[in-house]
């Protein structure tokens, strides 16, 4: 063997090491345990949120209320795989402003919730969240919308497949999700020179269970929309296509022109997209956790 494809091969195996000894977590999660912002701070009327994992792991969370008036429905929202919802929600706020209670929460490792995570984990505790939401008195699943973002998109998207039928939500909305824990490593790793040539031997050691390509066909009853932009740069906007084709009707999939990461809802188009949406899907006249 010549010195320099023994090196090739010292450098693969290397790679594929830090991957299965990464055990995936520096791979995807970011989180900050400081919450530098809360509702408060903005006069959004809120409540904290505690309950439990399925593993006991303690979590928090917030359910964000209208004001003065009764909620037209509830979205239970996922965030990104970075900081906490302390830095995600103040970008979702227009939902409560136009109407909706909002039950954001902190995987473990986040925020004020404790634990280290992983990927079992942080989707047991969307588990968690879901059966927490639909526990508060006013709250019912078929006038609830899961909403995720990036990682909280593809977390969303295994949860509510494996929610039983009464539990699940009126629809499910999915922003810049990656389609697969592997897929996304894979990509990740061929985007640069050094490591392109290792993308599918080191990606084999990421698991793939809880990949939302796996999971999409069955998100239903309710309809799965996907929205991606086409300059988004973190998470291919060829992921959302696949979702979208792998997804069941009814299920739709938004187009934003040169929008990067989670940036197509701030644009006034797709947002108002998304509160038609909501409008057409979540029956009128019941009550929410906000309610007196």
């Amino acid at each position: 063997m010549t010195p320099a494809r023994f090196r090739l091969l010292s450098l693969s195996a290397l790679l594929s090491a830090l991957v299965a000894a990464a055990g995936c977590s520096s791979l995807f999660f970011y989180p900050t345990q400081a919450v530098e912002w809360t509702p408060a701070q903005d006069n959004v009327p809120y409540r904290d949120v505690r309950f439990e994992s399925a593993d006991g792991v303690p979590l928090h969370g917030w359910l964000l209320c209208p004001r003065n008036a009764a909620p037209r429905g509830t979205v239970l929202f996922l965030h990104g795989n970075a900081q906490n919802i302390g830095n995600h929600v103040p970008a979702i706020l227009w939902i409560v402003e136009a109407g909706y209670e909002v039950f954001a929460f902190d995987y473990r490792g986040y925020g004020e919730s404790g634990g280290k995570p992983d990927i079992p984990g942080v989707h047991a505790d969307a588990r968690a969240a879901a059966e927490k939401l639909l526990s508060l008195p006013g709250v019912s699943a078929g006038r609830t919308v899961v909403f995720g973002q990036s990682l909280g998109g593809s977390i969303a998207v295994h949860t509510v497949a494996n929610l039983p039928p009464e539990a699940r939500p009126a629809a499910l909305i999915v922003d810049s999700p990656f389609a697969g824990y592997r897929r996304i490593v894979r990509d990740k790793l061929a985007d640069v020179w050094l490591t392109w040539l290792f993308a599918w031997p080191a990606s084999a050691f990421v698991g793939d269970a809880y990949s939302a390509e796996r999971w999409v066909d069955k998100a239903g009853p309710g309809p799965v929309v996907v929205i991606h932009g086409t300059r988004d740069d973190i998470v291919p906007y060829e992921h959302g296509k696949i979702l979208y084709a792998k997804a069941k009707d009814p299920k739709g999939f938004w187009t934003s022109e040169g929008s990067g990461h989670i940036m197509a809802l701030f644009n006034p188009p797709v947002r108002g997209q998304f509160l038609d949406f909501l409008e057409a899907w979540v029956p009128r006249g019941g009550k929410g956790a906000c309610d007196p």
